[in-house]
């Protein structure tokens, strides 16, 4: 395998020729004018202007450096591709070295690192936000004790700009959504109320020993609406459910049925529906009380409400104490609660939630891949990220790790000996496996039915691993065929290299298919392999860097050099998804702090959620918009 880095002579190349940003907002504005936008213009704005946007993509829109300055994310990864002289294409004109270079230094520190002082400080725009799915799920049964799914039958909910299901701005409430919430209240309701034990636990308290009906029932919607609602309620929130109790009790209800009416009433509420945070009567940043703090640090680690230890500590106003904080984390994070997060987090990141329902290789072609397997995909990569939190593991074993987690069913896909049952096991790794890549929920969710996709292998590790995702495809880029056995006999990868020939496609094309061609020793479920159709599988790639490796082993050696990419990349993924909303631009000091905090904490995971807790973003709130 050779190596080259073009990136870091570029950098040193910029730093020697004393590239230094401009100290004042207006200064800068005016070198973006006259010495970038420019250059953009010389070899940007053909393929990306607004006379052809490939891709989608128009760079001529950003006329100034604030509105360069409002998508981030963006330009960090034209400076990811600048110098890794991805872009421009070979076949397109080429900035000189002293120009990319200086295009690099520039947009590295005006573009995609902005100082804490040059924006005001803003925690982001705050939605009301409507419970998911799998927040409602957790939440009946951290509530009542159930042990099924009462939101099933619920639609399902969007991704957001963050890309995944809690984002607030996604969590619409069309009108069949409120019959559905009737239906699984009054499930949940009947369920817990048939079951003797259950029953009890909600009835903790009945009539009798000097305590009327009504004092029992108050005490009962008292606790529940509290837990339901994530705070303490008031009286008069407490006294419309009691109307609804009185109204039952008065036509002959038992006592029991009056409370279920009761509480019925309780599971519709918007109150619990939505998480609500109050505003403030200001216009700046403000902290959140702590009763919203435990329902951020909860539905962030747990996908559920707040226990009673986090809603006792909110009551005397002690979480949002740092070493509370910090203490209630690690709590947290040992609870079995906290696999929520290798759940929703990791499952929608890294794309294993996909093995679920989603990935579905031809049975014809595949008949090994049963529901036995389908499920054991699944559970590797869950229970691996699990254990990266639960023992404060490195991130970079995402990438790269000595071990994994099989059953029997797995292991024996894998070819591995002396693994028994059904429970997922640690185990050393089979060469040529180690990290993501090697797993089969991943290499399964990014092949075809027929065949593996080094195309879509190859953005994965571009877009969910290092966060630097390829433009998507241009609308007459054609179709590559669904199976790799042809009547001409052509391999897939001569096909591929055949496509990438043509001019609107190459540019994405070079990035994406050397990756993935580094995997082709897994087939489409995952299985290691030597031969694919009689022939030797080839799995070299040269990148447009000019790095050239063979195999999943030296590519992740590749992707190695690039963690401190992948840990910005985790990074925002995190916060967006803690904050339930997109990262934006004003985010990215944040962003870089706690990147910085990952890289010298040795990317150890739980530097990254202590990080993530003690931010402003997280612990702050706004009322409305801040003007620029």
């Amino acid at each position: 395998m050779s190596r080259t880095n073009p990136t870091s002579y570029i950098f040193l190349m910029a730093f020697l020729a004393g590239s230094v940003a401009a100290a004042t907002p207006e200064a800068l504005e005016q070198e973006f004018a006259d010495n970038v936008r420019p250059l953009l213009a010389s070899y940007c704005f053909t393929c990306h202007g607004n006379d052809k946007a490939k891709g989608g993509i128009n760079i001529e829109d950003y006329k100034t450096l604030s509105a360069v300055r409002r998508n981030p994310k963006f330009w960090k990864n034209v400076v990811h591709q600048l110098g890794e002289e991805e872009m421009p294409p070979e076949d397109e004109k080429q900035p000189a070295a002293a120009e990319r270079a200086k295009l690099i230094a520039w947009l590295e520190e005006n573009a995609t690192r902005i100082d804490l002082a040059s924006i005001a400080k803003d925690p982001g725009r705050v939605t009301i936000r409507r419970l998911n799915r799998n927040e409602y799920n957790n939440t009946m049964r951290d509530l009542f004790g159930i042990k099924f799914l009462p939101g099933k039958n619920f639609p399902a909910d969007g991704a957001g700009g963050a890309g995944f299901d809690n984002n607030a701005d996604t969590l619409f409430l069309p009108p069949i959504l409120m019959e559905k919430y009737l239906e699984a209240a009054g499930e949940v309701l009947g369920s817990v109320f048939a079951d003797e034990k259950l029953r009890r636990r909600v009835l903790f308290v009945e009539p009798g020993d000097g305590l009327d009906k009504e004092g029992a029932a108050q005490r009962i919607l008292t606790r529940y609406a509290s837990f339901a609602f994530r705070r303490y309620v008031t009286d008069i929130e407490v006294e419309r459910f009691m109307t609804l109790f009185r109204k039952a009790d008065e036509r002959g209800d038992p006592f029991a049925e009056s409370v279920q009416l009761a509480l019925k009433a309780v599971l519709v509420s918007p109150r619990f529906l939505f998480r609500q945070e109050r505003d403030q009567p200001t216009k700046d940043p403000y902290r959140v009380d702590d009763f919203e703090l435990a329902s951020r640090l909860s539905y962030f680690l747990w996908a559920s409400m707040p226990d009673r230890e986090l809603l006792q500590l909110a009551s005397k106003d002690q979480l949002h104490q740092p070493e509370v904080m910090r203490a209630q984390v690690d709590r947290m994070l040992g609870d079995r609660r906290s696999r929520a997060l290798a759940e929703g987090f990791a499952g929608q990141w890294l794309g294993f939630e996909k093995m679920r329902e989603e990935v579905r290789p031809d049975k014809g072609r595949f008949p090994e891949f049963d529901f036995a397997l389908r499920v054991s995909m699944y559970r590797e990569p869950l229970e691996f990220f699990h254990a990266l939190v639960q023992e404060n593991r490195s991130l970079i074993e995402v990438i790269d790790s000595e071990s994994t987690f099989v059953n029997a069913r797995l292991a024996k896909h894998y070819g591995i000996d002396g693994v028994a049952g059904s429970k997922m096991r640690r185990v050393p790794v089979p060469a040529g496996r180690g990290g993501v890549l090697g797993m089969g929920a991943i290499l399964t969710s990014t092949s075809l039915p027929l065949r593996t996709s080094p195309v879509l292998r190859g953005r994965y590790v571009l877009d969910e691993l290092l966060g630097t995702p390829p433009p998507p495809p241009p609308p007459d880029a054609g179709q590559l065929p669904a199976d790799d056995r042809q009547p001409d006999g052509m391999s897939f990868r001569q096909r591929l290299e055949l496509h990438r020939q043509r001019a609107e496609c190459s540019g994405c094309h070079s990035r994406m298919d050397p990756i993935g061609f580094g995997l082709e020793q897994f087939d489409p479920i995952g299985r290691f392999r030597t031969t694919n159709l009689g022939k030797p599988i080839d799995a070299s790639g040269e990148l447009p860097s000019g790095e050239k490796f063979t195999g999943a082993g030296e590519l992740r050696e590749i992707l190695l050099h690039e963690r401190q990419q992948f840990a910005y990349n985790v990074t925002e993924r995190m916060l967006g998804y803690a904050l339930g909303r997109g990262v934006e631009y004003y985010d990215l000091p944040t962003v870089y702090s706690l990147r910085d905090k990952l890289v010298e904490g040795g990317y150890l995971t739980r530097t990254l959620i202590h990080g993530i807790t003690e931010s402003f973003p997280f612990q702050f709130r706004r009322n409305e918009a801040i003007e620029d």
